[in-house]
Formats: structure tokens, C-alpha cells, sequence
């Protein structure tokens, strides 16, 4: 079954190919895990992000000499895998998720490619898991990627726990552009509205939206919780 490279929705499909092939593409693990996601979860598979995200993020966990993260929606465990690659050997991860079975099919992932031993997955409501957490600036990049309704909570409970300088990614925040249509009112889409609206006025971070796979915003915590 093919997969996609991207699943960036919003470039036009010629520039798109252009990029994919002057780009990094995925190695054998990455391709035998988006080729056993696609085939264990039917139409789930949508919700693994593509390689070029997964290629972006591992440049940038890297670049950042990130050691510690923390990772909101964790499903077969691909973005998982690029953030481990960008920490090192002696870097951890924090998985957040809720499904045993889908995260069986990133455990053995991890195990193949080496990075199992850098990352730590707590199973249940992911609230619970942050909230468990103590509220420390402790980690230097973190992915939310998880279900939409929760994303206000997800992104309190994160920054709260990121350090300053350290880096957010919000995954789907352009919800296939329905965020700008008004017809468009179902929870998902409002949540992810209020979402990108707190962050655009939050006095702690500078952030950027980029119209990648479902949209990504990138946010750097720029001062401590305290200013809120």
C-alpha cells in the first residue's frame, strides 16, 4: 500500500512533489512502521504524520540540543520515533496516550530502531498524565498531537511544564481550512479556533502557523508562566 510523503493539504501538488524529492526521505523502520500503520488501522492511518513533519521535527529536536520532551497523542509511534532520533542516546521522551493497542505497534517500532530505551509511554487520559507530572519547566520540546477538544487543557498543561526558550508543536490547527469557515462549528474545529486564538495572545510565547500537512504552529515559550 503506498504512503504518502506528505500530507500537506494546502501546497500545490507539483511544488509539493518537487519538495518531497529534495528532501530526506524515511529509512526502512520508518517505512516498515507507516506501511504496517497503514495496513493494522484502516482509516486511522490519516492520523500519522507525514515525513516530511516527522523529518522537520527530527532536524529541529537536534538543532536545539533538546535532551528532554514530551509528546501529547503518541498513536503507532512515528512522530514518537523522530523525536527520540533528535534527542540522542541520552535524551527521554514522555508518551501521552490512551490506546494499548495502537501503541503496541510503536513499542515494537522503537524497539527495532534502536530507541525504545529513550522513551517512556504512560497509558490513560492524557490530562491525568500531565497533570501527574510536577509543574516544572522541565522540558525543552513537546508535540501535542492528540485529540482536539482537549487541546486549551493540553496547551496550559504543557507550557506550564516547558522551559523557557523550549519549543511547542500543535498538529491538524487548520482542520483541512475549516478553522476559517464559518458553517464549520463542530467541537473539533472550535476547539482548535479557541486554541489558536489563546496562543496568538499569549504573552509567554512568540508563534508561527504553517500551513504543513493539517497545519502546524510552532511556538517558542519566551518567558516564564508567571506573566500569564
Amino acid at each position: 500500500m503506498p504512503v504518502p510523503k506528505s500530507r500537506s493539504r494546502f501546497v500545490d501538488p507539483a511544488i509539493q512533489e518537487y519538495a518531497s524529492s529534495h528532501s530526506t526521505g524515511p529509512d526502512d523502520h520508518q517505512a516498515r512502521l507507516q506501511v504496517e500503520t497503514a495496513e493494522r488501522t484502516g482509516a486511522a492511518a490519516g492520523m500519522q504524520i507525514g515525513t516530511d513533519q516527522a523529518v522537520l521535527m527530527e532536524l529541529i529536536v537536534r538543532a536545539m540540543g533538546a535532551t528532554r520532551a514530551l509528546e501529547v497523542g503518541t498513536f503507532t509511534g512515528y512522530s514518537g520515533l523522530a523525536i527520540a532520533r533528535g534527542l540522542g542516546p541520552s535524551g527521554r521522551l514522555v508518551c501521552c496516550d490512551v490506546s494499548g493497542e495502537w501503541t503496541a505497534i510503536a513499542g515494537r517500532a522503537w524497539e527495532e530502531a534502536g530507541v525504545a530505551d529513550r522513551i517512556e509511554l504512560r497509558l490513560g487520559p492524557a490530562l491525568e498524565t500531565l497533570r501527574s507530572l510536577e509543574r516544572v519547566e522541565q522540558f525543552d520540546f513537546a508535540f501535542i498531537d492528540a485529540d482536539k477538544e482537549n487541546y486549551p487543557a493540553y496547551y496550559e498543561e504543557v507550557i506550564a511544564r516547558v522551559r523557557v526558550g523550549g519549543l511547542i508543536l500543535l498538529d491538524n490547527v487548520l482542520q483541512g481550512g475549516r478553522v476559517i469557515d464559518p458553517s464549520a462549528t463542530d467541537t473539533s474545529v472550535e476547539a482548535i479556533r479557541a486554541t489558536n486564538e489563546m496562543i496568538a495572545g499569549d504573552p509567554r510565547v512568540r508563534v508561527v502557523l504553517l500551513p504543513i500537512g493539517d497545519g502546524v504552529s510552532f511556538v517558542q515559550k519566551v518567558t516564564g508562566d508567571s506573566v500569564r
